[in-house]
């Protein structure tokens, strides 16, 4: 039999890359695929792109672990293939992933990642990913047993750019198999700057210490695993070396601004966790089984461009798409999860200078 994959993309925004994100994921030559978009407010013409492609389109956050959970809650495939919407999938990335993991009888599949755009701080942030796509304390899972997500709460809602990590740590505390698959997918970064990494790791930084808390000892391990990385790939590193010199530079720019969203945190009370992981937030939306369909949406920031978007609460979700009209309730008996990731959503409330989505390493 041929598992259904259900392809969850959170946008927000994502007007430049949207059309390519989703028109790859259609170009799948997996042939059992349904895909999901849960938007967060977009005004820029995402959720119109996301009525067009998706199989089921809705709304909801305030950030995107509760919009990867909501999807989550909405799918009706056996595994689940989270995708930002500045993400571009060769056409036979998901069925590389999908066997792999059938053939390793795996819980979770890593899919590599490659940076692509313009200027010089992209080109840094391309030659550091491709130095860190093969060490294995730093391959977070991108497929997914759905019956996994669900069981183990999904995504954290109460993190915001560490939420991929803090599911890895996860699954490797708790023995949970896992295996790398040779696809790759183009991440389109745009025209990264120094002050908007800055910016964007200080925002995630907010919850950096409900993470360590939640995982003792991962950033330590998080850290000797790039200077791994670095030590195993250093003769790329010396053949170009004005661009690592930047890379250093970059690191310490980021690092920086961690730090510093750290300290917000602990003043805002942003660095507190649940009692429990499985914990979901109670600002995402949930369905049930009936209200699942074959029917999904979504946007996030990658490559060129698409068309505006009605809205709808994280309590009741707008869902629309090529097999849905309907909006899917939200129920109050389920609470709903949320959305985060590098190139992260960011909440429809709050600050209008939140950073957009970006990478986690």
């Amino acid at each position: 039999m041929t598992p259904l994959v259900s392809v969850v993309v959170p946008t927000r925004d994502a007007g430049r890359t949207i059309e390519t994100c989703l028109r790859s994921i259609r170009a799948q030559t997996w042939p059992a695929l349904e895909l999901i978009v849960v938007d967060n407010g977009s005004t820029d013409g995402t959720w119109a792109a996301a009525e067009r492609h998706a199989d089921l389109a809705l709304r909801g956050g305030p950030e995107r672990s509760a919009q990867r959970n909501l999807g989550i809650d909405h799918a009706a495939g056996e595994w689940v293939c989270y995708v930002d919407a500045d993400m571009e999938l060769a056409p036979d990335v998901v069925e590389r992933a999908v066997l792999a993991g059938i053939r390793a009888d795996a819980v979770g599949v890593a899919i590599g990642e490659e940076s692509v755009g313009e200027g010089f701080w992209t080109r840094c942030r391309a030659l550091e990913r491709r130095c860190l796509r093969d060490e294995p304390e730093l391959r977070w899972p991108r497929l997914v047993r759905t019956g996994y997500l669900r069981g183990t709460g999904g995504f954290a809602p109460w993190l915001t750019g560490t939420e991929d990590a803090e599911l890895h740590r996860r699954m490797v505390a708790g023995g949970v198999p896992m295996v790398v698959a040779d696809g790759l997918i183009l991440h389109h970064e745009g025209r990264l700057t120094l002050a908007g990494l800055a910016r964007k790791r200080r925002y995630y930084g907010r919850g950096l210490l409900a993470y360590r808390r939640a995982h003792p000892g991962a950033l330590s391990a998080q850290a000797r695993a790039v200077a791994r990385a670095a030590w195993r790939h250093r003769r790329e590193l010396l053949a170009e070396p004005v661009v690592a010199a930047g890379i250093a530079v970059m690191r310490t720019v980021e690092l920086a601004g961690y730090l510093a969203g750290a300290v917000a945190g602990r003043h805002d009370g942003g660095g507190q966790e649940p009692a429990s992981l499985a914990t979901r937030s109670s600002s995402s939306a949930s369905a049930s089984s009936e209200d699942r369909s074959l029917a999904r949406t979504d946007t996030v920031d990658g490559p060129p461009a698409s068309p505006a978007a009605p809205t709808a609460t994280a309590d009741r979700p707008l869902a629309t798409g090529k097999n849905s009209s309907r909006v899917a309730p939200g129920t109050a008996h389920r609470p709903r999860f949320e959305t985060s990731s590098e190139s992260e959503n960011l909440p429809t409330t709050g600050s209008s200078s939140h950073p957009i989505r970006g990478d986690h390493t």
